[in-house]
Order: structure tokens, then sequence, then C-alpha cells
């Protein structure tokens, strides 16, 4: 598979077959302005800067990782610089929406450089796009026009902290956004409790565990999301993230095993998964305020 890997904003412009950037670390532009080609063969993209794209009515496909995704609806995506899409053969641009490029070196000493590393869904998988209400995407839009608007003024001495400040507010929209994008799928979002619950307890019940410790990445990996989104995604249900969900079942096995079993507590930390028996205890200590040791000693 042939990767081409776009360092600036400049090339990015060039691979588009559209003019250079009135500013080389930021530019913004509509789909339907960009000539349309078509991918004819699998191709890896990796782009050296940020990305915010509003699509709609896009005819391609996309594939993070190993999860394609149809943007048949108008749906708003982030990318993080250095991140991993592959085009599949046949892939169009969207016909309709627009493209925010952002180089993280116009950001600097700006406290947006700081704040869009805090921002999760700029690691989200194509599939979790932020998917928008009419009225949404009408805000949206008009904050789109705003920032468009500056990009085509002639430049001063204001002008990078106006498109900064547009840029803010844009995503602390998004943000706003996907919280309800969170809360509106709770149905969903309450079944992904049941088989985090069905993972982790098949996880600890099978030889799996000689593999180590549950992590994130493997719960994300078993539900087809992303583990930002997966965070995300239960923070906003129970108010913990997944991290926090698995060393509540380890605790909860742990006390399993130590009120019901004659297990030394280096075979306990063994089974589920520590690879030293010291920070099984630590864990352990931090979450019950009580070592396992004292916590055994209360059922014999």
């Amino acid at each position: 598979m042939e990767t081409i890997r776009v360092k600036n904003i400049a090339q990015c412009h060039q691979l588009m077959g559209i003019s250079k950037p009135k500013h080389p670390l930021f530019s913004i532009l509509r789909f339907e302005d960009i000539n349309q080609y078509t991918v004819e063969k699998q191709i890896r993209v990796i782009f050296d800067f940020y990305q915010i794209a509003l699509k709609i009515d896009c005819p391609g496909k996309l594939v993070y990782g190993q999860t394609p995704y149809d943007f048949d609806e108008g749906v708003l995506s982030f990318f993080a610089p250095k991140q991993v899409n592959i085009l599949d053969p046949g892939w169009l641009f969207p016909k309709t929406g627009w493209l925010i490029t952002l180089h993280s070196n116009f950001l600097r000493s700006f406290s947006l450089d700081r704040k869009i590393k805090e921002y999760g869904f700029f690691d989200y998988a194509v599939n979790e796009a932020l998917i928008l209400s009419e009225d949404e995407e009408t805000t949206i839009e008009t904050i789109l026009r705003q920032i468009e608007k500056e990009y085509y003024l002639p430049i001063d001495n204001f002008s990078q902290e106006v498109i900064i400040t547009n840029l803010e507010l844009l995503l602390t929209y998004c943000n706003r956004y996907y919280n309800r994008q969170f809360i509106t799928r709770k149905a969903v979002n309450n079944s992904l409790l049941g088989k985090i619950e069905q993972l982790l307890n098949h996880y600890f019940e099978n030889s799996s565990v000689q593999k180590g410790l549950p992590s994130v990445e493997f719960l994300a990996s078993e539900l087809n999301c992303s583990p930002k989104y997966l965070s995300d995604c239960l923070k906003q249900i129970t108010g913990m993230t997944a991290q926090q969900h698995i060393h509540d079942k380890l605790i909860e096995k742990a006390k399993e095993k130590l009120s019901t079993t004659e297990l030394s507590i280096s075979e306990i930390a063994y089974d589920l998964g520590f690879e030293y028996s010291q920070s099984f205890s630590k864990l352990f200590k931090n979450k019950t305020n009580t070592s396992p040791t004292e916590f055994r000693m209360r059922f014999h």
C-alpha cells in the first residue's frame, strides 16, 4: 500500500489541486471548490497537522484503523497530527462541506495550543464522528463562515487572534454537541456497560489474565471503538473512565478471592494479571484504604 506523508498545508493544497493557502499554517476551504478526483488504489495518508471537516453528501468511504465509515450524512470529524487514514479505491471528496487545516505552530503562545490537546474527539475513530442536528449544523456553519471571512481579509495584527478565538468557539460547541450525542444515545451506551461487564468477567475467568491486566485498548478493540471515545462515553454515563471501570472490576475480583480462597496475596495478584504483587497491593490499598492482608483478616 502506498503511503503519502503530508508535512505541511501547502503540500496538502497542492495534492488537492488548489492554490496555495493564504497562511502557511492555516487554511479553510469548501469542498465544492476542490476539483474532484477518484482514488484508484488503496492509499495510506498521514497528515502532520490538525484537520476539522464538516462533510455533507459524501459518496466516499474512509477507513480509520479497521473500521470503514460511510459519510452519507452531514458529520463533523476531527483528526490530530500523524493519525493514519486509509482511502479505499473509489474514494471521493464530499460534494459539499468545509475543511479546516491547522498546524500546531499556528497556536503557539495562545491558550488553545494547550486546550486543543484536551479535546478527546481529536482521538476518536472516524465512525465516532459528531452527527449534527439541523440547528447545530447551522451554528457550526455560522462560525465557519466567520472564520472564512477573516481568512480572506488582508492580514493585520489581529487576524490570527480573531481566527483562533473563533476556532476556540467552534471547538467549545463541538464539545457540547458530543456530550449531547452521548446522552441521546443512552440506550446504546447502557448496553455498552453490559458488554464491558461481560468482557471483564470473561477475561478474569479464563487464562487470558496470563497476558497481563486488561487494558482500555483491549476493551475498545473488542467493542469496535476507540479508547478515548469509550472512556468519554462511560464518563458521561457513569462518571468513571474505562480505566476506573477496569480497576473497580479488579478490586471486586480481588475481594472475592481474598474472602473465599486460601491463595496467597502473590497468587491472587498473578491470577488477576499483575506482574508484581506489590503493584496489586498498592492499587488495592489505594481503592479500599486497607491492605489485602487486612481485608482478608476480616473473614478469618
